[in-house]
């Protein structure tokens, strides 16, 4: 899956998996949005735009439908899951 990192900006890093045409894009907030059905070449005119972020905002935002931010990169880096805080989910009652 091709990526692309943002030396500035809003957008910081872009994903996009050819296979389903998503395209997901990482923010300075941290936060993560998804297009669905984007084609390749919006992508790569995303990677070569001078403002990235403009470009998201006049030819992604609005046109493409919104998606599932695909897992590898649903957290952000240094993200806690639910077994980082509460440890292993097993079966046993407690005192078994």
């Amino acid at each position: 899956m091709p990526s692309k990192t943002f030396s500035g900006g809003r957008i910081r890093k872009a994903h996009y998996d050819s296979a389903s045409r998503q395209l997901d894009l990482h923010f300075e907030n941290q936060s993560i949005l998804a297009y669905k059905h984007v084609p390749e070449e919006v992508y790569r005119r995303l990677c070569s735009a001078p403002n990235p972020a403009t470009y998201w905002e006049d030819r992604i935002a609005e046109e493409y439908p919104k998606g599932t931010p695909m897992t590898s990169s649903a957290h952000p880096e240094g993200g806690r899951t639910l077994s980082d805080l509460f440890g292993e989910l097993d079966d046993k009652k407690p005192g078994e």
